[in-house]
């Protein structure tokens, strides 16, 4: 049983030694001199390229100056006292005053006269009539006092009129004025409190003056 085994491990190694033999003799032989082989040429180094230098550009200026928007604004003590309406109106009022103020005065004496006619003659007065006397006096002087009073509504009342009707003139000027030559807004001087740099303010009471001296007189 052992030479048997031994003699399975001959026939093997037998066949499988043909397979080797015939493995080398399938591969050529390389000749000693080919079999050295050339170490490739080293790659050529290039220079990079130059950077290219790219001039600074200037940055352009494209800010521009906006103009602020046009404020304008009036001074009413001199329109009323500079423009032809305003020392009208002045001259109006003053008359109108100076008349009622008479009249006051007049309708003042005659009670002060009254008054001093009636203690002269006091004291030979029965009660009767000093009763009498002091009511008379007491109905002057309440019709005095009522006149007084309705002749300051009367100047007061005029003198709101006209006020009213210069003052609608003078806007009417200033919106002229205003839409002609390019203004944001106009308005009243005593109503401007403060103006920045960037606002381009502007006193256009002359403006207004001239345009209500060319209008002349209300009709």
């Amino acid at each position: 049983m052992h030479s048997k085994l031994m003699k399975q491990l001959l026939i093997a190694m037998m066949i499988a030694l043909p397979i080797q033999s015939n493995a080398a003799e399938t591969v050529p032989a390389v000749p000693a001199a080919e079999s050295k082989i050339a170490a490739p040429a080293p790659a050529a180094v290039v220079a990079p390229p130059a950077p290219v230098v790219v001039p600074a550009v200037k940055p352009v200026e494209t800010a521009v100056t906006i103009p602020g928007p046009k404020l304008g604004y009036v001074d009413i003590a001199r329109i009323a006292g500079d423009s032809d309406r305003g020392k009208a109106l002045k001259a109006q009022l003053t008359a109108k005053k100076d008349a009622l103020q008479a009249k006051i005065d007049g309708r003042k004496k005659q009670i002060e006269k009254f008054k001093a006619s009636i203690e002269a003659k006091l004291p030979l007065m029965t009660p009767q009539q000093r009763e009498a006397k002091s009511k008379e006096f007491q109905k002057k002087l309440e019709d005095f006092q009522k006149f007084a009073r309705s002749s300051e509504e009367e100047l007061y009342k005029l003198q709101e009129k006209e006020t009213k009707s210069l003052y609608e003139d003078m806007e009417k000027a200033a919106a002229d004025h205003g839409k002609a030559n390019n203004f944001a807004v106009i308005v009243v001087k005593k109503e401007l409190l403060y103006v920045g740099n960037s606002v381009d303010a502007q006193d256009v009471t002359d403006a207004v003056i001239k345009a209500l001296n060319a209008a002349g007189p209300k009709k």
